[in-house]
């Protein structure tokens, strides 16, 4: 890893918000979730929640989140259970859902802890879904349509969470924790290395100031190891 790549993964770790993410509620299209979760990159999410369809669509959907190396893509069985663990982290869980008691996006305080729900695209949102979360949101609509695509309307929601979070100075200093900061750039900056060791049990070993591997007894067991047996 040259210092240049390095530099780059260490700033973007830096601007990740580890209480800002989005629930897929069902969305399957790979088109759709390959959006979605390069908006969530773009703004600063470190995870994603996503429930797949039990249907025939399920592989295609599973196959879209794999190709995915910057965002962790969870997946989860039950959107009701993502969303009762969320909230009991103190989360305020949002849906994209026209309803007689949705408010316009823009009113949302998003530098709270927040988690966006995005529902099916034919269906949307069910309505046992939308009973549980904290607030339904909605974005006001000028023409004949009554609803964005799935992927247009999450990156229209998370732009306005993204410029409220950077007036408030969240980008400014690193927000991860210390050990999924080092987890997390090694993973970034060594994918084969970490692959290697996370099948072995071998911890990563540390990085110097500039991003190179420092001297580890076990790593270097493991790859000679390795060669060996190649």
């Amino acid at each position: 890893m040259t210092p240049e790549r390095y530099r780059r993964i260490c700033d973007t770790l830096d601007r990740r918000q580890p209480d800002l993410t989005v629930i897929m509620d069902g969305v399957h299209k790979p088109h759709n979730i390959a959006a979605i979760v390069r908006t969530c990159d773009a703004v600063g999410i470190l995870d994603v929640h996503a429930v797949l369809p039990k249907n025939r669509a399920r592989m295609a959907a599973g196959t879209a989140m794999g190709s995915q190396r910057w965002v962790k893509v969870h997946k989860r069985d039950e959107s009701t259970d993502v969303i009762r663990e969320l909230q009991g982290q103190g989360v305020q869980v949002l849906a994209a859902h026209l309803s007689d008691d949705a408010i316009p996006y823009r009113e949302v305080d998003y530098t709270r802890p927040t988690a966006l729900l995005l529902g099916t695209e034919k269906f949307g949102v069910s309505d046992e879904v939308a009973s549980v979360v904290d607030q339904n949101v909605t974005i006001p609509m000028m023409g004949m349509v009554e609803s964005f695509n799935v992927s247009v309307a999450a990156a229209i929601i998370l732009s306005e969470a993204c410029e409220q979070r950077r007036a408030k100075g969240f980008y400014d200093q690193p927000r991860v924790a210390a050990d999924r900061y080092h987890e997390l750039l090694f993973r970034w900056g060594y994918a084969r290395i970490a692959r290697l060791c996370d099948a072995h049990g071998v911890p990563y070993p540390e990085l110097d100031e500039d991003g190179q591997v420092k001297d580890s007894a076990a790593l270097t067991a493991l790859l000679q190891k390795t060669q060996t047996e190649s």
